[in-house]
């Protein structure tokens, strides 16, 4: 009977061991198959990554790059160049102011006259010798009428353009395009006309025939124009009018101070094309003590000889005004120009 229960427990054991190795066979060819399939999984999926990739990556990547940095280079000489072109009439002029005559006549000089600095005074005082030269009438006359014309074109440009922005009315297009129209007439063709009105109103003589005339600033209009409709919302002024604030009040209150942009930008325009104006001073100054800082400029080139280095350190004295006008506004000319070029 034992050797029985024995010979039971042998077999039981062996059976159990048996078993436990079947497991064991299978377990392990099961983990076998899957490292085969994920092996081939991953084959194929380097097999499809490999056809639909570019042929050669890293060459396009580093060909995208040189051709951004070759891009980059050429605009940088570029725009270099032309700053250089734009900077070098002033520096060549303001160098000129240091050497006498007979040198800036005979040869080219790039840099100042830094042996004898005292050449500038010299030039200074052959300048105010000059009896048809006087810095001081010439300034005075120029900035008057710079200043004046610029504060009429700036007020009433950006007074109409709020007009024909805010109201609605019948001509309005119309009165639009006439404006743009207007634009390209040429200063020259209308000097005939405007000087005979001005000669039967009686006003020549006077600085009024440069003044008035800015009151109408096409150009000036049609770029506020522009500005308000970028920058402008109606809701804005229809509030102010809920509100009981008359038309004067919600443009000099509200309007004015949202164009401080375009209105800087315009002045700046209109400041330096008023002092550089050359032609219709020329036409309609007639009195020596009227002339502005340019036509005084002008009249130091003599029939016979000029002196080119007071002549050049009259046109330095002369851009002075126009850097500083620049120089306290030029913050706001590329934020008014992107501003105004842009409609929503």
């Amino acid at each position: 009977m034992a050797d029985n229960k024995e010979k039971l427990d042998q077999a039981t054991e062996k059976v159990s061991d048996e078993a436990k190795n079947s497991v064991a066979a299978a377990k392990k060819a099961a983990a076998q198959e899957a490292k085969e399939a994920e092996s081939a999984v991953e084959t194929a999926a380097e097999e499809v990554s490999s056809e639909n990739a570019p042929s050669e990556p890293p060459k396009k990547l580093k060909s995208l790059k040189a051709a951004r940095a070759a891009y980059s280079t050429l605009v940088y000489v570029v725009v270099t160049f032309f700053a250089l072109l734009a900077i070098f009439p002033f520096v060549y002029m303001i160098t000129n102011a240091t050497w006498d005559s007979f040198t800036i006549s005979t040869t080219l000089k790039l840099w100042p006259n830094f042996k004898n600095m005292g050449q500038v005074i010299t030039n200074y005082h052959t300048l105010t010798d000059r009896a048809t030269f006087s810095f001081a009438v010439g300034f005075r006359n120029s900035f008057v009428i710079s200043v004046s014309s610029t504060a009429l074109s700036v007020y009433f440009s950006a007074l109409t353009a709020y007009g024909i922005k805010v109201y609605d009315f019948k001509i309005k297009k119309v009165l639009f395009a006439l404006i743009v129209g207007v634009m390209m007439v040429p200063a020259a063709v209308n000097i005939t006309g405007f000087y005979r009105l001005m000669h039967s109103m009686h006003l020549l003589g006077t600085l009024w025939p440069l003044i008035l005339p800015a009151i109408g600033a096409p150009a000036t209009v049609f770029f506020i124009k522009q500005y308000l409709d970028s920058s402008l919302s109606i809701e804005i002024i229809e509030a102010a009018r809920i509100d009981g604030a008359n038309e004067f009040f919600t443009f000099n209150r509200i309007c004015l101070p949202l164009m401080i942009p375009a209105l800087s930008t315009q002045a700046i325009f209109s400041f330096l094309g008023s002092w550089n104006n050359f032609f219709a001073p020329s036409i309609l100054l007639t009195r020596s003590e009227l002339k502005t800082l340019p036509l005084m400029v002008a009249s130091l080139y003599g029939d016979r000889y000029t002196d080119m280095g007071a002549v050049n350190l009259g046109l330095s004295i002369s851009v002075v005004p126009i850097i500083i006008v620049y120089c306290f506004l030029q913050r706001y000319i590329i934020s008014g120009v992107s501003a105004g070029g842009v409609k929503e």
